[in-house]
C-alpha cells in the first residue's frame, strides 16, 4: 500500500466525509515494522509533509507480537487518521472461535474512535474480518452488532454516572458508521448479520444500498490484482450506518483508478 497515498486521499474530502482505505496490513517489513515507523514516515513524508501533521493517528493491534530479528514488534491491526477531534476511543478483539473445518486463522480486531462534529458526537469504527473461515467471520459480525446496541443499552448512564474520573459518562452515541474489509460478498451471511437489525433504533444498514438504491455494490477488490484475486473485480468493503446517520444525505463513492492497494479507497460523505 501507498502509505502517502492514504493520507493525501483523506485529506481531499471533508470533515464530514470518511474514507476506508485498506490499513489492515502488516506492519513487519524492513521499513515500516510497527506504527511508529509508519507514523514517522507519514509525518516526514516529502510529498504531503502538511497532511499528516495534522492528523491524529489511532491504532488497533490484532496481532502485536516479539519480533525475531527486529529492533520493533510484529503487528498486525487497524489504523484511523482523523482530522477532527477524537473524544475517545475503543479496541475490541474479535472473536475467533474454533473453526468447523481445519483452516489457517489469525487474530481480529475492532478500533473504534467518537469524534466530534458539527451536528454532534459519532462513533467510526473500522476493522478487518477473518478471511479463511465464514463461521468465524460470522461470530466477528455479531460481536460489532453486540458492541452497538451495548452502546444504546447505556444511553441513560450519564442520569446517574459520576462527574469526572474514569466512571463518568463521556458522549458516544448510537449514531455510528461501521466500515472495513468484511472478506464478505453482498448479501451473504456475514452481511446479512450486520444488518439483521436494521429496523431496530440502534441497527446498522447498508450505507450502499441507502445512497444508491437497487444498484449493485461495485468491485472494491480484484481490479488490478488477478494473481491474488483470481475471481476478478468484486466487493467485499463496506460503510454500514446507524442512527440518525441513515436518515441524512449519503454519497458512497469507490475510487477504481488507482492500484495502490489490493483493495480500492472508499469514500462516504454525510451531509
Amino acid at each position: 500500500m501507498a502509505l502517502e497515498l492514504t493520507g493525501a486521499w483523506i485529506w481531499r474530502g471533508q470533515p464530514q466525509s470518511l474514507k476506508r482505505w485498506p490499513t489492515s496490513r502488516s506492519f513487519a517489513c524492513k521499513k515500516y515494522q510497527n506504527l511508529m515507523n509508519w507514523q514517522d514516515a507519514l509525518i516526514r513524508s516529502k510529498r504531503f509533509p502538511h497532511i499528516f501533521q495534522l492528523m491524529k493517528f489511532f491504532f488497533g493491534a490484532a496481532i502485536n507480537r516479539l519480533n525475531s530479528g527486529y529492533s520493533t514488534r510484529y503487528q498486525f491491526g487497524n489504523l484511523i487518521l482523523s482530522r477532527v477531534p477524537v473524544i475517545q476511543s475503543f479496541h475490541y478483539q474479535l472473536p475467533q472461535p474454533r473453526p468447523g473445518s481445519v483452516c489457517k486463522h489469525m487474530p481480529r480486531q475492532a478500533l473504534e474512535i467518537v469524534i466530534s462534529t458539527e451536528n454532534g458526537p459519532l462513533r467510526v469504527t473500522t476493522t478487518h474480518l477473518e478471511y479463511h473461515s465464514e463461521s468465524q467471520r460470522i461470530e466477528q459480525a455479531r460481536k460489532l452488532t453486540d458492541i452497538q446496541f451495548e452502546v444504546y443499552s447505556n444511553l441513560d448512564y450519564s442520569s446517574h454516572a459520576p462527574e469526572s474520573g474514569p466512571y463518568a459518562a463521556v458522549e458516544r452515541p448510537i449514531d455510528s458508521i461501521l466500515c472495513g474489509d468484511f472478506n464478505s460478498a453482498p448479501r451473504d451471511n456475514v452481511f446479512e448479520t450486520i444488518v439483521a437489525s436494521k429496523n431496530r433504533e440502534w441497527g446498522y444498514q447498508d450505507a450502499w444500498g441507502l445512497a444508491h438504491e437497487n444498484q449493485l455494490h461495485p468491485a472494491t477488490c480484484g481490479i488490478f490484482d488477478h494473481k491474488q484475486w483470481p475471481e476478478g473485480p468484486h466487493c467485499r468493503d463496506y460503510f454500514f450506518v446507524a442512527g440518525s446517520i441513515t436518515t441524512r444525505k449519503l454519497n458512497v463513492f469507490v475510487q477504481s483508478e488507482t492500484d495502490a492497494s489490493d483493495h480500492q479507497p472508499i469514500m462516504l460523505t454525510v451531509s
